[in-house]
């Protein structure tokens, strides 16, 4: 099967790329912006016609899409989660042989919900935010496209390689500079909502299943369970040995553990926005009846992950 994979220097993408390249019988091209990809293309700007014609060089069967933006401006957002997208459908449907696209979505687009219950793929969604409002628009614009084509809605992902500007990766970055410098506090955005956390290794698994199966639409991604983030960040300071506090700050963003950059993090941070969303929990049984996919990784042993990456982190 060739694969053509996209986005595969960020969080997800990368775990993607490892898992895909070790498979045998998989031949994949990585299409990016940075210099260890195969193909050079800027999705935001470059022309539909221009990725067909990649797509017809390489003979893609399956696209899988894990580019797009966490953080940044509105329009930063658009290009990069809206017109991007609309950049690949359309390259896709332009292409000799339309190539099977999975498209990673987000469970920011679900928006606000019921407290005590999973969030089913039929729910309608409400996003509250630009991130969720351009994440959404993406995911229907695939959804409409008229292709062979399948939406992974991935719920709150977390393990090693988890960017320093996500809830945990700044969590197991302020522990490892208190335990260096002597320090009895570390300080935390809001830890009170629930979320569902799911391991990135997981999240690979399932992209790759979801590249070889002929399921369509949209499909959740996450563990099934909610879990309180304070509950989820004393695990990891568990993991790290600290004996301080852990200090929150109600008038900060609890932020998506997904791929995100400094610079992003300043600006949210700036904007002082409380988290409108206190409750994700995904309904996963269309993953398991239709993928045969379930997570693997515990969140105590993806937590101990992220903290054992950062503390060797030279």
């Amino acid at each position: 099967m060739r694969v053509l994979l996209l986005g595969a220097d960020g969080f997800i993408g990368r775990r993607v790329a490892d898992r895909l390249l070790a498979e045998e019988g998989l031949q994949v091209t990585v299409l990016g912006r940075g210099d260890s990809a195969d193909i050079r293309f800027d999705l935001a700007a470059g022309s539909p016609g221009a990725l067909a014609r990649f797509l017809d060089a390489v003979a893609a069967q399956v696209v899988i899409n894990c580019a797009g933006a966490t953080y940044g401006t509105s329009r930063n957002l658009i290009r990069s989660n809206t017109l991007a997208v609309a950049t690949v459908c359309e390259a896709i449907r332009r292409s000799r042989e339309p190539a099977r696209l999975v498209h990673v979505g987000s469970a920011a687009e679900y928006g606000p919900a019921q407290p005590g219950g999973p969030i089913p793929e039929s729910a309608e969604p409400r996003p509250v935010g630009p991130y969720g409002v351009s994440k959404l628009a993406g995911t229907e614009l695939v959804l409409n496209s008229g292709l062979d084509a399948l939406v992974l809605r991935v719920f709150d992902v977390v393990g090693p390689g988890a960017p320093t500007a996500s809830l945990f990766g700044r969590l197991a970055e302020g522990l490892r500079r208190a335990l260096e410098q002597d320090e009895n506090q570390v300080r935390m955005p809001d830890l009170s909502g629930y979320r569902d956390f799911v391991d990135v290794r997981d999240v690979a698994r399932a992209i790759q299943a979801a590249a070889v199966s002929a399921a369509t639409g949209v499909i959740n991604i996450g563990s099934g369970h909610a879990v309180r983030a304070r509950d989820a960040a004393h695990l990891l300071v568990r993991a790290s040995g600290f004996e301080g506090t852990v200090t929150e700050d109600a008038r900060q963003v609890v932020l998506p553990a997904q791929q995100a950059s400094a610079e992003g993090l300043r600006a949210v941070e700036a904007r002082a926005v409380v988290e409108p969303v206190q409750w994700r929990q995904a309904d996963v049984r269309t993953a398991r009846d239709r993928l045969g996919w379930r997570t693997q990784v515990p969140l105590e042993e993806s937590l101990g992950d992220v903290w054992l990456e950062t503390a060797c982190r030279v």
